[in-house]
């Protein structure tokens, strides 16, 4: 019987152990935190659960204009420790569920943390665990899974305190509303709070160091929510970079570059992620680490040292929790000799859980523009969509690009509500080489969003033809 001991117990690590399972592999996973880690226990599902708050508050936004009068957002009062305490409640949850599913499966789950022993000089590597409250012990493991996951970035001159300064895990402890909210850091995380607080009718202040909010999203779909925000009533200072935080005990004073000074009650620190791999006894064991502490791996998953696999975002391919459920799927398929595809980043769909949300798959606008793919494309505004008119959506579209030729679809951008949603059929479109014109072909329900998914699929096509 294969033996595996898998260091991590995130959404890559966890996944890995199930499939481990499933084989008949004697598994063992090793997570200091719960099962689930990090990502259900403080980050992807506590954050996505505040924000589903936040929706609901939203709700209540302009309904004169649906013949619905009411008090607005004047009339709605918001319980800050109720929201926060549902939050960790379902984070608790979605634990316990994981861990039963472990324990069901027959995964050996111990609570503490783990390291690389010394090299065994066999086909075995040696793990040192160390279970919380007990001793440590060695197992000698056919094949090693690192899966430890990412911690925010803290910066010198702004650590958190838990009390006025804050990360994006220590949000979940306030008692009350923040009176005026400054997040430092415009990329996902940072747009994500900035959205969910500005919704809950907090004064929010977005300190972003580029030119527009999350720099790394397609350029149309973050300018039209940077615009979103704008209209109501976020303060954007772009291109302005954060040099200090302080707590003065009644408020935070944010010191920006150019020596301007920003006070507000709470400032939430959204500057990245650094990887956990310190304290594993990984340069000792040779295994192959890149600047930043990322562990090096290839598409199915390996690093340098055979029998040591790594997934998820220790390995910095991409911090989504499907791709690090996949890595370690992969990391398991490969070691035991499972047929099994390498990773494959193309067909990841991406979505960012601001209001509106946005999503991305494929190809980028920006790789079409600097001729890296050759591409044709058509991007549609939501304002021409009858259902989005029922729906009092004004922000939004829905973007195509396809193969100059074939017309094959090779990406996709959507801005709209639940666009998480509305992406999976471009997503299956490229995974299955669809092209514009099969698309265009499939009937649509009407009225509905994902209608302008098909005709812009049928705009492309007539593109095609003429």
């Amino acid at each position: 019987m294969s033996r595996i001991v898998i260091i991590g117990g995130g959404p890559g690590g966890y996944e890995a152990a199930l499939v481990a399972a499933q084989l008949d592999a004697d598994v063992t996973l090793v997570e200091a935190d719960g099962a689930g880690g990090a990502c259900v226990l403080f980050d992807c599902v506590p954050s996505k659960t505040f924000i589903a708050s936040s929706e609901v508050v939203t709700g209540y936004r302009h309904n004169e204009r649906f013949g619905i009068r009411s008090a607005g957002l004047d009339g709605v009062s918001i319980d800050a420790k109720a929201v926060n305490e549902r939050v960790k409640s379902l984070a608790l949850a979605q634990s316990a569920d994981i861990q039963a599913k472990l324990v069901k499966s027959g995964v050996d789950v111990v609570h503490g943390h783990a390291l690389l022993g010394e090299d065994t000089l066999g086909h075995t590597h040696r793990v040192l665990i160390t279970p919380h409250g007990g001793e440590m012990y060695e197992i000698d493991a056919d094949t090693v899974l690192l899966a430890t996951g990412a911690t925010p970035r803290v910066l010198p001159t702004a650590v958190p305190d838990g009390e006025r300064i804050l990360d994006w895990r220590q949000v979940y402890d306030l008692t009350e509303l923040p009176e005026h909210l400054i997040v430092i850091g415009s990329g996902v995380t940072g747009a994500e709070f900035a959205s969910a607080y500005l919704a809950m009718g907090v004064a929010v202040t977005l300190v972003s160091s580029r030119e527009r909010v999350m720099p790394h999203e397609d350029a149309d779909a973050a300018m039209a929510i940077e615009r979103v925000f704008r209209d109501r009533g976020m303060t954007i200072l772009n291109q302005s970079r954060a040099e200090s935080v302080v707590n003065t005990g009644s408020e935070v004073v944010v010191t920006l570059a150019d020596g301007r000074v920003v006070t507000g009650s709470h400032a939430l620190m959204a500057v990245g992620a650094v990887p956990n791999t310190a304290g594993l006894g990984l340069r000792e064991y040779g295994v192959d680490v890149a600047q930043g502490g990322y562990i090096t791996v290839d598409r199915v998953s390996r690093t340098n040292v055979p029998g040591v696999y790594a997934a998820g975002d220790c390995t910095g391919v991409l911090p989504l929790a499907s791709v690090a459920a996949m890595q370690g799927r992969i990391a398991v398929w490969h070691a035991m000799g499972e047929a099994v595809a390498p990773l494959r980043l193309r067909t990841v769909s991406a979505n960012v859980f601001t209001d509106p949300e946005l999503a991305t798959v494929g190809v980028s606008q920006n790789d079409v523009d600097q001729g890296k793919i050759p591409a044709r494309q058509v991007m549609l505004p939501l304002t021409g969509n009858a259902r989005a008119k029922m729906s009092g959506l004004r922000d939004g579209f829905v973007k195509l690009f396809c193969r100059p030729a074939t017309g094959q679809i090779v990406g996709g951008v959507v801005v709209a509500p639940k666009a998480s949603e509305l992406i999976l059929p471009i997503t299956m479109a490229i995974e299955n080489n669809l092209t514009v014109d099969q698309l265009a072909h499939t009937i649509t329900i009407y009225p509905s969003l994902s209608g302008s998914i098909a005709e812009a699929a049928r705009q492309l096509m007539q593109h095609e033809v003429q």
